[in-house]
């Protein structure tokens, strides 16, 4: 008998030390990918002064790597189901060795596309946490594992306010080639620290596909996903070069502006997973889509830089506090697609950062101002607060008849 107890609690100190180090080590990684994933939009500002390149050019080359990052999210999440997220995080890295060395030595457009492009993988990494963390917990901490999980969006911070400051040191070109250090260290972990004996899930991507695509949930959690994730995407590419050119601060100036801004929204992610574990994850977003209204109307008719802070800073927080409430749900509506889910979900939001930076600039060359596209922000959030109502109603009447049929029986 004492025998068993003394397995048993070896067994449950093992395992807090798994999901521990797991937890640990993979939410390092997310930064380390999203300080990878935001290096050209942090640079733009040195970059053009060695590469010509038109507003729209630029518009272009800082939003294409979130094409990559936000397709190879679904794949992701599936892949790590399968093999886990030791060997998946492993290859991110050393295929990420690739795309940042050819920017280093970038010298055209091209380059700068097609190595930004390969350069979402960093990105793409999200899917593997969000999909392997969850095995390490029960169910009533998922929204607060998964939100300290994608607080690692603090590595776009990272990058945003130091990677300026070090080009202005050694050039441009040496501070991207620094990260390849940082790819190969975090490879390395990986085969060190790993758990090799992550629970794997075996079933084909078109049975699970199959088993959400209809579900009417997915599509309005992508959707949530879609503004609260792409709005914290796109105001951090668009925020640095915008803040230089149309308010005229200096690159270092903006980046730290800009890191204020990553930094709130990424530090209030746990916040709203925590939230959602203890209270109604509907009832968050409805505060979420409200603030987020509210603040693309201030966007649209601030001309000072002190209305701009604050419209841009509730962005950050409602942002923020809506990334965590939303992956709290995906597993609790999608427990046995897990990975399929977040891996929707995810790119999803991904593409939410990927279209407002080209139609923002589209739209100032088309009016010369940016109001038209702040206003549509508002507008989209506006018609996701009334869906988030309409969920919360349905739900709400759902318990409502279960507890009236268990009265009856």
């Amino acid at each position: 008998m004492i025998r068993l107890i003394i397995e048993s609690l070896k067994g449950a100190s093992q395992m807090i030390n798994r999901q521990h180090i797991q937890l640990s080590l993979q939410s390092l990684s997310l930064v380390a990918g999203f300080m990878v994933w935001v290096l050209i939009s942090s640079l733009i500002s040195q970059i053009t002064l060695d590469i010509h390149l038109s507003k729209g050019e630029i518009s272009l080359v800082t939003a294409i790597p979130v094409i990559l990052g936000s397709l190879l999210r679904i794949p992701l999440g599936y892949l790590t189901n399968r093999f886990g997220a030791r060997l998946m995080f492993m290859v991110s890295f050393i295929l990420l060795l690739f795309p940042v060395f050819w920017i280093s030595i970038a010298d055209s457009l091209f380059d700068l596309i097609a190595g930004g492009f390969f350069l979402g993988i960093g990105g793409a990494v999200f899917s593997i946490g969000v999909t392997s963390l969850p095995k390490y917990y029960p169910k009533e901490k998922h929204g607060v594992v998964n939100g300290i999980y994608g607080a690692g969006n603090i590595g776009t911070a990272v990058t945003t306010f130091a990677a300026p400051v070090i080009a202005q040191a050694v050039g441009w070109k040496s501070t991207v080639q620094m990260y390849l250090i940082l790819l190969a260290v975090f490879a390395l972990l990986h085969v060190l620290f790993g758990d090799r004996h992550e629970k794997k899930v075996k079933v084909s991507v078109k049975t699970q596909i199959k088993a959400v695509y209809r579900n009417h949930v997915l599509w309005f959690l992508s959707l949530f996903y879609f503004i609260t994730f792409g709005a914290f995407v796109a105001f951090t590419i668009y925020l640095p070069n915008f803040l230089v050119e149309h308010f005229g601060l200096n690159p270092a100036d903006a980046g730290l502006r800009t890191a204020g801004f990553i930094a709130v929204s990424t530090l209030l992610r746990p916040a709203g997973g925590f939230l959602a574990d203890k209270m109604s994850p509907l009832r968050i977003l409805m505060f979420v889509f409200a603030g987020l209204t509210l603040s693309g109307i201030i966007l649209s008719f601030s001309p000072t830089i002190g209305l701009y802070t604050f419209g841009s800073l509730t962005v950050a927080v409602c942002s923020g506090i809506g990334n965590g409430t939303v992956f709290k749900l995906v597993p609790f509506y999608f427990s046995k697609q897990a990975g399929i889910a977040n891996g929707i979900v995810s790119a999803m939001g991904g593409l939410g950062g990927f279209f407002p930076p080209l139609i923002l600039a589209s739209v100032f060359q088309a009016t010369g101002q940016y109001a038209i596209g702040f206003m549509a922000l508002s507008e989209v959030a506006l018609a996701s607060f009334v869906l988030v109502i309409w969920m919360y109603w349905q739900e709400r009447m759902k318990t409502h008849t279960e507890r009236n049929s268990q009265s009856i029986n």
